[in-house]
């Protein structure tokens, strides 16, 4: 399965599209010159290219599988893990103080989009190894940072999530995991998790779990849930693994795709952990380490969607009926728009990432309001075009997509969960038109200003392409202050249109700013005027408001005849 990393297109969205320049002139990000941007690029998309790619196939033909309790992993993954390890990639973004390098989350989130590309089942243990490094770096005690910060930045540990249980998943707040407190200041958690990502590791030599657990003491709900560090191993007194703690993998889970990830149901029986944050403040923590790894997985489907549509890309131009089937007007359809929808899913994605850099670098609230008015849309929208376009590779292979041996139907396979987990993206939408509408609409109506300003200045140059990324930021604006007066569940009933409807208008802003830029103007044109004009279907039912939904009889769903 061929993958080729797109170095040059990934750096021209860093510098000219999302302000990346703008990032490096800040003194804490200073050492991100443009030369260091690009030999880093460069150097990754090697690695994931020669290193990483030829792992995927066997990742998904031969799964992760237990051998007496004791995990093993795909062919090759514990190779290319290595190099990721070795070459100090997974530490890239994190505080130099530990090990990391200290560079832009935006150049962190292009390494991984290119590392996921390769190999989606791999790239998930560092990923979710670096939303534990944020959460510690924010959360955890001097002494947990110092002893388990240069493990995880090194490759020599990962790091997992444990939040869900069989009845907790999206109430996480009805978790059972109980933890007591131990005399000599650490805690012994009990209980069950289930889809625990590489919950169990043979490429690392220990694997440490964060697990929300409740104290005796802890109210119900969210409110009262605690944070714990529970490593597999427990660090002896010079910082390297010991005794095994009390835990153990259950059994891993059958999945549709990503079958060289390891997806754990995990017995937490007394184990020893220590306490990350606050006592009953363990959500504030967790979602630290959440939305990093929401955009992370916004930036996973964008990379699925890059493998699949290059797959599809050369298979159109060597399949032959009457001709190259790519020079089919419906074949050169579903690729144009394909790699249409990549390149603004990308760039929203790099985007969030500038404003997450921008606030840490500048303490600025806008930025912080920019960047967490993102994400959400970033999640959503990258993972959805990373499904659409990987189905569409499916179809452009015709026959031969549904046939396993040509390798494409993996791309979808892999891609599926992306839109699931880290909150589902209908999560995500209810986030944008609730939480993140607080603010009154400040920092949605901020960044419909800047579309609006960057349209009028295009005007002279691209009139047709400006005017209709002007109107369509127009009417998205009407439209958010219209569902800011409607109530919650009008505004919940049309919250993953509403969502889609303002990630088209972006989309459509940043290829504005790309042709303005010296990037491909037809580009451009294609997303403007082929992808963005489905906005206004978005909006109709982002209105439509939740009478009409709650009038349903419930049998109607089961196929039943209702009045």
């Amino acid at each position: 399965m061929p993958y080729n990393a797109p170095v040059e297109q990934i750096e021209f969205i860093l510098n000219e599209v999302v302000g990346l320049p703008e990032v490096s002139r800040t003194d804490i990000f200073a050492e991100a010159t443009a030369e260091t941007v690009k030999s880093i690029l460069t150097e990754a998309g090697r690695i994931a290219t020669e290193i990483i790619a030829p792992v995927n196939r066997a990742g998904d033909l031969t799964p992760a599988r237990l051998e007496n309790g004791a995990l093993r992993s795909s062919p090759g993954f514990a190779e290319a893990f290595t190099a990721l390890a070795e070459g100090g990639w997974i530490g890239l973004a994190a505080n130099p103080e530990y090990g990391g390098m200290g560079l832009p989350q935006a150049l962190n989130m292009a390494v991984n989009e290119m590392v996921a590309s390769a190999c989606l089942a791999l790239q998930l243990n560092p990923m979710l190894t670096q939303g534990q490094i944020e959460a510690l770096e924010h959360h955890g005690s001097e002494e947990l940072k110092a002893l388990y910060l240069p493990k995880l930045n090194s490759g020599e540990w990962s790091g997992t999530m444990n939040l869900t249980e069989p009845g907790a998943g999206s109430d996480v707040g009805a978790l059972t995991t109980k933890a007591e407190r131990a005399e000599d200041g650490t805690y012994r958690v009990t209980g069950q998790k289930i889809f625990i990502t590489w919950g169990d590791s043979d490429v690392t030599s220990n694997v440490c779990h964060l697990v929300l657990a409740r104290l005796p003491d802890g109210g119900a709900g969210t409110k009262g849930i605690s944070l714990f560090m529970v490593p597999k191993f427990i660090p002896d007194a010079d910082g390297n693994p010991g005794i095994a703690n009390d835990l153990r993998v259950v059994s891993l889970e059958h999945k549709l795709g990503i079958h060289g990830s390891p997806t754990c149901v995990m017995s937490f029986e007394g184990a020893k952990g220590w306490l990350v944050g606050q006592e009953h403040k363990g959500m504030a923590a967790m979602f630290t380490m959440m939305n990093c790894a929401r955009l992370g997985v916004g930036v996973q489907g964008v990379a699925q969607g890059e493998a699949a549509l290059q797959q599809a890309t050369l298979y159109a131009t060597e399949r032959n009926q009457f001709g190259p089937i790519i020079r089919h007007p419906d074949v050169r359809r579903m690729l144009a728009t394909s790699r249409a929808e990549v390149f603004a899913a990308r760039s929203i994605c790099f985007a969030c990432a500038v404003a997450i850099d921008m606030a840490r670098a500048t303490g600025e609230a806008e930025w912080a309001a920019r960047a967490a008015f993102l994400t959400p849309i970033a999640k959503a929208y990258g993972t959805d075009v990373g499904t659409r376009v990987a189905d569409t590779a499916v179809q452009v292979h015709g026959g031969m997509g549904y046939i396993e041996e040509t390798g494409i139907a993996q791309y979808l396979r892999d891609v599926r969960i992306t839109s699931i987990y880290e909150g589902t993206n209908g999560i995500q939408a209810m986030d944008l038109v609730g939480r993140k509408f607080a603010d009154g609409g400040a920092a949605a109506t901020a960044l419909l200003d800047e579309i609006l300003d960057s349209a009028k200045a295009a005007q002279a140059a691209f009139p047709e392409l400006a005017n209709h990324v002007w109107q369509a930021a127009e009417t998205l604006r009407e439209t958010t202050l219209e569902l800011l007066d409607s109530a919650l569940p009008d505004r919940f009933a049309g919250a993953v249109p509403y969502l889609s409807a303002f990630a088209r208008v972006l989309g459509a802003h940043y290829h504005l700013i790309s042709a303005m830029q010296g990037g491909s103007v037809t580009l451009a044109r294609v997303h403007i005027t082929r992808v963005l004009p489905q906005f206004a279907g978005d909006l109709a039912a982002a209105k439509a408001g939740v009478a009409d939904l709650e009038a349903l009889d419930d049998d109607l769903f089961l196929g039943q005849m209702t009045v």
